[in-house]
């Protein structure tokens, strides 16, 4: 039986990674907002939907790994489990050398669909050009979090976080503040951040003779497509909230002006951390539930899937009440105007209302694509942006321009949590029936 200490020394080391993850973004904004002003800001927040599919690319590629790794293991397979890091890592190595190319190439192109124009889209290319050249340390930096996690290194995966978090700090005093790089600045002290965490991560898996590249040319098209299939889950995930920002900045970009978009930015900065942190919860408690799964032992996935409803809750409410009572300055932590200050402040409470829900949803997508369930996890990943999309299309037109923005942004993530526990209870009836059928072959004398 899992334990509640047990549960803790997973999910505590995870939860502190994504938060360190989210700051991230935060000290690039800190830095280039007090440096820059809002055009500074805004060009790093309209930019960084590109950062944030490098990085989810490395997380879900990462995850589909170390997910198979954790079942093979709990099956004891050990061959095929050491297969899925091999093929993960190929994986990893091959995505990366793709991105750089693409994103070097299309960078202006990307920012344009992004919404960047004039002086903001000079910023932007700016800030991607450093980006795409760090491609590969972002991409396998994030990848081999999840798989040191699965391998029973949660603290050590935080530290490899830490280290890199540091790192980017100094940097963006040094390149930013100092050195007067700008945009510039700050993308070198993130990619440069991201390679430390690379290497720490990689003498991890060295130390412990876990990396391998060693997988029969025959397995790798199996391996890749299995990896690739869970993996899809958890990069939707940490995309949601990024696909969310360029929907929001393309209607506010219509309906408010660039002071929307900046007061979404200093909102998105501080709430992405609770969402990243939620998000930890979820993949902190996945090697358990992994395990769980392999093993066939039910009773325990129930029990750590509900320590990790009730842990997020906690996290959600402590969240919102830091965010409210901060909410007066948040924006002159990122060296926003008067006037955008002000509408943070007025529009914070909107957002916090969907915090719970958000909850929901990303401990239920999580523990769909740690125990296989990988087109529910699909539905639960995109279906925000889709309702996200539609409710934006229809109420600011007829209820009230960008107030509306912000309530679809709410609504929307209310009917996904809605539909999560639709398919969570759906999900739950199986697993009482295959919890049943083992009771009875046990109670046979077949086991």
């Amino acid at each position: 039986m899992r334990d509640i200490k047990t549960f803790f020394r997973y999910v505590i080391p995870s939860v502190l990674s994504f938060a360190l993850s989210g700051i991230y973004t935060i000290v690039d904004g800190f830095f280039v907002g007090n440096s820059i002003g809002d055009l500074g800001l805004s060009a790093v927040n309209i930019a960084y939907p590109i950062v944030a599919v490098i990085q989810a690319l490395g997380t879900g590629i990462g995850m589909g790994g170390a997910i198979y790794y954790s079942i093979c293991k709990a099956e004891k397979k050990d061959a095929e489990a050491k297969e899925f890091t091999a093929g993960a890592l190929w994986l990893l190595i091959m995505f990366s050398a793709v991105l750089t190319v693409l994103i070097s190439l299309l960078n202006g192109s990307l920012l344009r669909l992004l919404g960047a124009d004039g002086q903001l889209l000079s910023l932007g290319e700016e800030y991607i050009a450093v980006i795409a050249l760090g491609s590969a340390l972002q991409v396998i930096g994030t990848g081999l979090v999840p798989f040191i996690r699965n391998h029973g290194g949660s603290f050590y995966a935080m530290v490899s976080m830490i280290a890199g978090f540091v790192t980017n700090i100094i940097l963006d005093y040094l390149f930013v503040w100092v050195l007067d790089q700008g945009v510039a600045g700050a993308a070198w002290a993130t990619i440069i951040g991201q390679g430390v965490t690379m290497l720490i991560a990689l003498a991890y898996l060295l130390r412990k003779k876990q990396f391998t590249l060693r997988i029969p040319l025959s397995k790798m098209g199996t391996v890749s497509a299995s990896v690739i299939k869970i993996g899809i889950a958890p990069f939707g995930l940490a995309m949601s909230p990024n696909i969310s920002l360029i929907i929001i900045n393309r209607f506010s970009a219509s309906y408010g002006g660039d002071a929307a978009i900046a007061t979404y930015a200093c909102i998105a900065y501080v709430i992405c951390i609770i969402y990243l942190i939620l998000q930890g919860v979820g993949d902190g408690s996945q090697p358990l539930i992994s395990q769980c799964y392999g093993e066939r032992n039910w009773a325990d996935l129930k029990f750590v899937r509900r320590l990790a409803y009730g842990f997020a809750f906690v996290l959600s409410a402590a969240g919102c009440v830091i965010m409210y009572l901060t909410r007066e300055s948040l924006g002159i932590l990122f060296g926003a105007s008067g006037e955008v200050n002000s509408e943070i402040a007025k529009i914070m409470p909107v957002f916090l209302l969907s915090v719970p829900f958000v909850a929901i949803l990303r401990i239920t997508t999580a523990s769909f694509y740690a125990t296989e369930k990988s087109a529910l996890s699909y539905i639960l990943t995109f279906i925000e942006p889709l309702f996200m999309l539609l409710l934006m299309l229809v109420l600011p037109p007829l209820f009230g321009g960008q107030i509306m923005i912000w309530w679809s942004t709410v609504f929307a993530r209310i009917l996904s949590a809605l539909l999560a526990l639709i398919l969570k209870r759906h999900v739950d009836g199986q697993e009482m029936s295959c919890a049943g059928d083992r009771d009875v072959l046990i109670g046979g004398g077949v086991e």
